[in-house]
């Protein structure tokens, strides 16, 4: 998960540039999941939920070009940079998503 605020008047170029992202993201095979969210009450603070295959994957996905240009983009639209949260699945319901809680994911363990 992670988290980034708009500066105030810059949310919706935020919104327009993080919204090219998702289909970038999800386009990546090994992405599992991906959602952007926007907060109801607080007006361009963006939440992200993405699962990648592993902690590898997560770190290529962070290299990637698009990823960069949208970074650098970070200092005229928002307030710092994104506050990340390493989160680990402890169990699924899901069928696609059961190998996320593995080795990969040091200290996830299958559940």
């Amino acid at each position: 998960m992670a988290e980034l605020r708009a500066k105030p008047g810059k949310e919706d170029k935020l919104r327009a540039v993080t919204l090219q992202m998702i289909e970038l993201v999800r386009a990546d095979l090994t992405n599992l999941v991906y959602f952007l969210q926007e907060d109801r009450f607080s007006n361009g603070r963006f939440i992200f939920y993405e699962v990648f295959a592993s902690e590898t994957d997560f770190e290529a996905h962070n290299n990637q070009p698009y990823l960069k240009a949208w970074f650098a983009k970070h200092p005229e639209l928002a307030f710092g940079g994104v506050q990340v949260m390493k989160m680990r699945v402890l169990k699924t319901a899901s069928p696609q998503l059961r190998h996320v809680a593995s080795e990969d994911y040091p200290g996830s363990g299958r559940q």
